[in-house]
């Protein structure tokens, strides 16, 4: 209970703090200064300022979330030569290709830690899922750049590959890619970093499971349009009459398979956005539940706690400008990169490595940056989130989306899948499974996930091209491509008149 103490009254007022009490308003026990002048630690995600000051502004942008994600500001100057030599240097491509990619990692990091200042400012479940949300963007806007900018080929030219303007397949290996990144890389180092500070880390069932049992799941969904198309493409066969034409023998013709994939991938991706619904309002109900109590416990625990909550903060007017500077740069330069895909493949990088490892790489380095770096702190269980939650939202919501997005462009994107690439997926969920099953990680367990990474990223390489061999194209389709399609009565008195006439 409060007690009167007037010593320590007049002591506080004495020294212009005053009381703490500020029912009244009382113009006595207003402070002069600014909470950040006089080093008063603010609310969670309070700055103590408001509107919008370059100076704080600039400060909070360089200084950042942590060490790493300030080091990274020093790529900055990437960003506006990557734009100046788009324009002044069109035909380096390979140059405002890589120039571009570097540009993009402070651009993600400032989008990233914008959502993080954004994301404090909120309930501790559904500040982390926007805060994954925002990271999650720049994949979005991958993602739709590159299906605008698919060509399909013209009639009777076979596709090709990313050279060729065919960007489906890279597209698809940047949806794979992104959840083995998360999944093996990301987790990795995560287990890797944080078994450095302590021997074992433990982290609740409640996280592990959940996402492991919904990466399941959305692995499920991008198996089986994959497994439909292999199980069924050696059944369309071809025939030759009497003339020699090559007719079809039945109605499963090559096209029409073709048609129930994207159909059944249309459906899969609306099933699969209604299944990341259900993650969220799971996760939404969970603000009193184990997800908050589990998080909340964690960050009690973070090793600079205390630092972290002195540091300066962007106020909401920052907060929107810094989302804003970001998202804008991050779409430019995603434009600027899908502009030089083409040279990029033709210089001779496989689609499949662009696809899986480089752009992954790339659209999920804010989102690996803070997981890693909650880990190297002892937040193991957010840093699980921050792992998990992007891979779930790629395989539910961001790859469903592009196909969406394509249907209503009119582009085929469909969920059918390298089988390479999808068996690739569902062995790394059932590695990451088993390692999260005991409800411990070390650096032994981390490490062994990123050399499977390597290896994956080794085999990627070698990858043929979709012109040279694939698992989910017909073999013999160029050939159904240039067929000649006639009137069934006008090819009935073709074979006659052949007959007649041997």
């Amino acid at each position: 209970m409060p007690t009167s103490n007037p010593h320590a009254s007049a002591h506080g007022d004495a020294h212009g703090h005053g009381s703490h009490d500020t029912t009244n308003g009382s113009n006595e026990n207003t402070a002069l200064l600014p909470s950040f002048l006089r080093g008063e630690v603010q609310h969670e995600g309070e700055s103590g300022r408001h509107g919008f000051h370059l100076r704080h502004f600039y400060s909070v942008t360089y200084k950042s979330s942590n060490i790493v994600s300030q080091y990274v500001n020093f790529l900055w100057p990437f960003v506006p030569l990557a734009i100046i030599l788009r324009y002044a240097l069109p035909n380096h491509p390979l140059l405002i290709f890589g120039f571009a990619y570097v540009g993009m990692i402070p651009s993600a990091n400032l989008l990233g830690f914008a959502g993080q200042e954004f994301a404090k400012k909120m309930p501790k479940v559904a500040g982390t899922l926007i805060e994954t949300t925002f990271g999650s963007l720049v994949e979005i806007i991958l993602f739709v750049v590159l299906i605008v900018k698919h060509r399909e080929p013209v009639e009777g030219e076979e596709e090709g590959n990313g050279d060729e303007g065919n960007l489906i397949p890279i597209i698809q290996a940047a949806i794979l890619g992104s959840i083995l990144t998360n999944l093996l890389l990301c987790l990795g180092l995560c287990f890797f970093v944080g078994g450095l500070q302590k021997t074992t880390q433990k982290f609740h069932s409640a996280i592990s499971e959940t996402g492991n049992g919904l990466l399941l799941v959305a692995a499920f969904g991008l198996l089986i349009p994959s497994a439909f198309y292999s199980a069924l493409k050696g059944e369309t066969t071809f025939g030759k009459n009497s003339l020699g034409f090559v007719t079809l023998e039945d109605k499963f013709t090559p096209e029409t398979l073709q048609k129930d994939i994207l159909k059944i991938s249309q459906v899969t991706s609306i099933v699969l956005i209604i299944a990341f619904g259900c993650y969220l309002l799971f996760n939404a109900k969970s603000q009193h539940s184990v997800f908050h109590e589990v998080i909340e416990m964690d960050e009690h625990r973070d090793l600079d706690r205390e630092e972290d909550q002195a540091r300066m903060r962007y106020t909401g007017t920052e907060t929107t400008i810094a989302l804003t500077i970001s998202l804008t740069l991050a779409t430019l330069l995603l434009i600027h990169l899908a502009e030089q895909i083409e040279p990029v493949v033709h210089a001779g990088i496989p689609d499949q490595f662009l696809g899986l490892i480089l752009l992954p790489l790339v659209e999920k380095a804010a989102e690996h940056l803070t997981a890693i770096d909650e880990a190297y702190d002892g937040v193991i269980n957010v840093a699980l989130f921050h792992c998990l939650g992007p891979s779930i939202q790629t395989a539910l919501f961001n790859g469903p989306l592009v196909v969406i997005v394509g249907w209503i462009l009119g582009k085929p994107m469909d969920l059918n899948f390298e089988i390479f690439m999808i068996v690739l997926v569902v062995l790394g969920i059932v590695v990451v499974g088993n390692f999260l099953r005991d409800g411990e990680s070390n650096w032994l367990e981390g490490a062994l996930l990123v050399i499977v990474y390597v290896i994956i990223a080794i085999a990627s390489w070698y990858y043929p091209n979709p012109d040279v061999a694939t698992s989910n194209g017909i073999e013999g389709s160029a050939v159904s491509r240039n067929n000649i399609t006639i009137d069934k009565s006008l090819l009935k008195d073709l074979l006659t008149m052949a007959n007649q006439n041997p």
